[in-house]
């Protein structure tokens, strides 16, 4: 996969991502995982635009 911003409003790459769910305690489910990424790279805290595109990002690592 290539690294690409989600998030411009906290300047959150793909590969940060992946990177905070390396992180993450668990991926108990997606919305719960996805806060844990949010707490980590502060992602989707600005205009929160990039919300869909984080789950996404987060579905899609999950499942490789």
């Amino acid at each position: 996969m290539e690294n690409h911003v989600i998030c411009k409003c906290k300047n959150v790459s793909y590969f940060d991502v992946e990177d905070a769910l390396h992180q993450a305690k668990s991926f108990a489910d997606l919305e719960r995982t996805f806060q844990e990424v949010q707490e980590i790279t502060h992602c989707s805290t600005g205009c929160g635009g990039c919300h869909d595109k984080i789950l996404e990002a987060i579905s899609e690592i999950i499942h490789r």
